[in-house]
């Protein structure tokens, strides 16, 4: 299975905190993303989202059909986004658009084996995949994006 982490782009500082919107920093990281998700990721994926209004503005620069789930929002525990995700035993690729700490909880445990506190920065992508070999199954760490890394379509950056 693969499980690809995507944390909410930049948002606002304020209250409530589920209706934090975007930056204008965040809609442009936002198109990066999803630009770089569009060109990887299989037709086949669930994309599940928090009901934070900052991960729905996150994920609508990736244009594609996507499941709102209460068990994303905030504070979230680790157990909660597995669960949503059908973790180990989907069919299909998992993208999860979330937060922190709640991210780099899942990615500690999936890619250590035990409980951490590890941080997504904002925008990012982890994507974590699973290997069998005969009967032992591993868990891997197979990409992290940033979206400072990535140009937007139709620019060039000098090399």
């Amino acid at each position: 299975m693969d499980l690809i982490l995507w944390r909410h782009a930049e948002a606002e500082l304020g209250e409530p905190d589920e209706g934090r919107a975007l930056t204008p920093k965040g809609h442009k990281q936002a198109v990066k993303m999803a630009e770089w998700l569009d060109r990887n990721l299989p037709e086949s994926c669930r994309i599940l989202v928090s009901p934070a209004t900052r991960t729905l503005q996150t994920v609508e620069a990736l244009k594609r059909r996507h499941k709102v789930v209460a068990d994303l929002a905030p504070n979230m525990s680790p157990a909660d986004l597995l669960r949503a995700a059908n973790w180990p035993d989907s069919r299909e690729p998992v993208l999860i658009v979330g937060h922190q700490p709640t991210l780099g909880q899942v990615a500690a445990q999936l890619i250590c084996g035990q409980p951490q506190e590890w941080s997504l920065r904002k925008a990012n992508i982890w994507w974590i995949s699973q290997r069998e070999r005969g009967d032992v199954t591993t868990n891997y760490l197979k990409a992290v994006v940033a979206p400072e890394l990535l140009a937007t379509s139709g620019k060039h950056h000098p090399r």
